[in-house]
């Protein structure tokens, strides 16, 4: 993100040059430190939800994308059922009000800022998922062959 704003010389008032850059980049890793730390871990202990990706790992991939895309905005309750992820949404949209207090004034658009890092957050988590889905488990040792299972 820091190279994308560096480019098109997204929030001005941090300026050009490495020290621009730098405070990009210190402001990327805020964003996502405190979006995780309240959609991820706070708010999901307060609101009994389980943030957590779970592969789909057969079907379609037309399926399987439609999947990790939905996840980024749908989790599991404590009681076991589907739900909306509140603790995500709402934990973006606070991660971005945050950054209102560390973004140069010059770029602080007070509700624009909040939304705009929000939706950023939103489509990092379905990135991920997508990740999650198609790259990691191939990678990862021992993971259940679910094609297996349904023989």
């Amino acid at each position: 993100m820091a190279g994308a704003q560096q480019a098109t010389n997204s929030l001005s008032g941090y300026g050009q040059g490495t020290e621009g850059y730098a405070k990009r980049y210190g402001a990327g890793l805020a964003d996502g430190a405190i979006g995780t730390m309240l959609g991820g871990a706070i708010l999901p202990v307060w609101w009994k939800q389980d943030p957590r990706y779970f592969y789909q790992g057969t079907g379609s991939k037309r399926s399987r994308v439609l999947h990790a895309i939905a996840w980024s905005v749908i989790c599991n309750g404590d009681n076991g059922h589907r739900q909306v992820n509140y603790s995500a949404i709402i934990g973006g949209l606070a991660a971005g009000g945050i950054s209102n207090l560390y973004y140069p004034a010059s770029d602080r658009s007070g509700v624009g800022v909040t939304f705009e890092n929000a939706i950023y957050g939103t489509l990092s988590g379905a990135a991920t998922n997508l990740l999650q889905e198609f790259v990691v488990r191939r990678l990862t040792p021992k993971v259940p062959n679910y094609a297996a299972d349904k023989q």
